[in-house]
């Protein structure tokens, strides 16, 4: 008979296994995260972990609520409020980068407290830059699908290259070989595009579209 993994000695609180969770997901993204996985990887009873967590869409807000105030606590609010928002979005976009995965579930559940922080936060931030009462909603529904709009898009490609075993540099090469060759009457800004698609930085490129969006706010009164 094959021996049973022996089972853990320690306390198993929910925060113990959300991490655990969370390390599922990014190995094998959402499909991977199972209650059988989760036991063997804790190395404990089904029992245990309901005690904690009430389903697997609890377990994956759950994550996605830790992942997303990580990022948030770990900002210092005092300072420019635009290098806070820089701050802020840039920590957003590398945590989705490291975990495709709650981009998919921040959209899925809007509703959750990880996106009111993220609300929150852009919202008090842009007040504090004095965007007029009228606009504010907007400008502050406007920063935050760009900056989620964004890292999700990009986690998605990452995880294409990596489930086709592309490499980035070789892909944006050949995409932009393809732009390089249309006729420039007919596509004059792609065309001169290619260069830069070949060689952008995904981070840089994010940033300088936040402040993009900043210099435009700046412009509100």
């Amino acid at each position: 008979m094959a021996k049973r993994a022996p089972r853990r000695t320690d306390g198993l609180s929910r925060e113990v296994i959300v991490r655990a969770a969370t390390a599922i997901l990014d190995d094998g993204g959402e499909t991977a995260l199972t209650f059988r996985a989760l036991t063997t990887r804790l190395s404990t009873g089904y029992g245990a972990i309901y005690h904690h967590v009430e389903n697997k869409s609890d377990l994956l807000a759950a994550a996605t609520d830790d992942v997303v105030s990580r990022v948030m606590t770990g900002v210092v609010v005092d300072g420019d409020p635009r290098e806070v928002l820089r701050t802020v979005a840039l920590g957003l976009f590398d945590a989705i980068d490291a975990h495709p995965w709650v981009g998919t579930q921040l959209s899925r559940e809007p509703w959750r407290p990880a996106l009111l922080a993220v609300y929150e936060r852009i919202g008090g931030l842009l007040d504090k830059l004095g965007v007029p009462e009228p606009t504010l909603f907007d400008a502050a529904g406007a920063l935050v699908n760009y900056v989620l709009g964004v890292a999700g898009q990009n986690a998605a490609n990452a995880r294409l290259l990596t489930a086709g075993e592309n490499d980035r540099a070789a892909f944006l090469t050949s995409v932009a070989d393809r732009w390089a060759r249309l006729d420039p009457g007919e596509f004059p800004f792609v065309h001169k595009a290619a260069t830069r698609l070949r060689d952008h930085d995904d981070r840089e490129q994010f940033l300088a579209g936040v402040d993009i969006f900043l210099a435009g706010i700046a412009t509100l009164g």
